[in-house]
């Protein structure tokens, strides 16, 4: 029935605007913005670390 990411978010978007009013879907979006940033900034720390502790093994490993 839903298949697609564009079906969730057009029926949460009608859902929030039923329920909060259109006047708190931008302050939401702003929210959700923010998340997301701090979720792939937080995500690309890590991959960094990774990187870096797989670097760090590579250069040690005695033959």
């Amino acid at each position: 029935m839903f298949d697609s990411m564009d079906d969730w978010l057009i029926i949460l978007l009608v859902a929030g605007v039923l329920f909060w009013g259109s006047s708190k879907i931008p302050q939401l979006a702003h929210s959700l913005g923010r998340a997301t940033g701090e979720f792939k900034k937080g995500r690309l720390e890590v991959d960094k670390e990774i990187a870096d502790s797989k670097a760090k093994d590579a250069s040690t490993v005695k033959y």
